[in-house]
């Protein structure tokens, strides 16, 4: 069987971290999505296509260095105009069937397996905040419809973005028009095949979809089952619970509940809880937390449950305290308290 992986899209929404890599190589429990999603289809799909688009190279480049003798073929999305379109490009590649996932999605291996057993399938899990997914309707374990984020209450079971189709996605996909957003949707053809074909819903055992950059500590806590995970060469000095160090990293401060990416410093006497720190990151002061944190997103004002900082790669903060909810962009040099995003 074949796999797709679309892995093009820019990911704003988990910006600043997604301004110098592409979300499938953002790490969780130090290790990127990517891999984790590799290692779930392995042993279910004999040949990866994987569509690239944004930061094309970097996944190209790690791909080929880490999984040389992978089966593995990439393609480009030149114009990114949506999931339908991007699967639409591959009408020549698909033999027969195939699955179908989210490169910025964490998949399980069991959730694949599943979902490879039906001819047609969508896996869905239950949300707490189902107006920010495609929402799933369901009889019987059939699909019955799927509601691209709706603004009132229908379901509380959403699309989690991996499918098993064959073929017949790319007849349906040629009867697609542009949404409001300017982009072919997946979902109209997967509407279009429900008409005359039974979706199988597959409930997940464990999907984590990383939506917004705190969605990759609630996947990081998840995955490491709340044990700490000390990358390569890492030094530990100081205490560190709950989290995820990655490699070459010196930690003399205080880590709580957070993600310490690769290279990075923690100097003596500082506090950093339920917060991201990016690559290369030299930080001294406190990044500590609340709960029911305001982080503006593309404009638009989120309620987090519980958030820190978001720091993105090569930033360094000398005697900072940084407010819960700020987002630092990469390269920068702060001071002081930071009470806002830094881009």
């Amino acid at each position: 069987m074949q796999a797709v992986i679309l892995a093009a899209g820019k990911s704003t929404r988990t910006y600043p971290l997604t301004l110098t890599k592409p979300k499938p190589l953002l790490k969780v429990s130090n290790k990127t999505i990517i891999e984790w999603n590799l290692e779930a289809l392995k042993g279910t799909a004999e040949e990866i296509i994987l569509v690239v688009g944004y930061k094309k190279n970097m996944i190209k480049d790690f791909i080929k260095k880490k999984y040389p003798d992978l089966n593995i073929k990439f393609v480009e999305q030149k114009k990114q105009l949506g999931t339908g379109h991007a699967v639409s490009i591959l009408k020549n590649r698909i033999k027969n069937r195939f699955i179908l996932l989210m490169g910025d999605n964490i998949y399980s291996k069991k959730d694949v397996n599943e979902i490879a057993k039906h001819k047609y399938s969508i896996l869905v899990k239950k949300a707490k905040n189902p107006e920010l997914f495609g929402v799933v309707t369901e009889k019987n374990n059939i699909l019955v419809d799927i509601i691209e984020k709706p603004k009132k209450f229908v379901s509380d079971l959403v699309s989690c973005a991996l499918y098993c189709f064959d073929k017949k996605i790319f007849d349906a996909l040629e009867n697609v028009k542009k949404s409001e957003r300017g982009e072919y949707e997946l979902t109209d053809a997967i509407k279009q095949i429900s008409k005359n074909n039974d979706i199988y819903c597959v409930k997940s055992m464990s999907c984590f979809q990383i939506g917004f950059p705190w969605d990759l500590l609630n996947a990081d806590i998840g995955l490491r089952n709340r044990k700490n995970i000390i990358g390569k060469n890492s030094k530990i000095y100081g205490n560190v619970e709950n989290s995820s160090i990655g490699t070459n990293c010196i930690i003399n401060g205080t880590i709580r509940n957070s993600i310490i990416m690769d290279d990075a410093i923690i100097d003596k006497g500082s506090i950093v809880e339920d917060s991201i720190i990016g690559e290369n990151v030299y930080f001294k002061g406190t990044a500590k937390s609340s709960e029911n944190v305001k982080s503006v997103i593309k404009g638009k004002k989120i309620i987090v449950d519980r958030l820190g900082a978001v720091i993105s790669d090569n930033v360094k903060a000398e005697n900072v305290i940084i407010n819960a909810g700020c987002k630092i962009w990469p390269n920068k040099t702060i001071k002081g308290e930071i009470d806002h995003d830094i881009e």
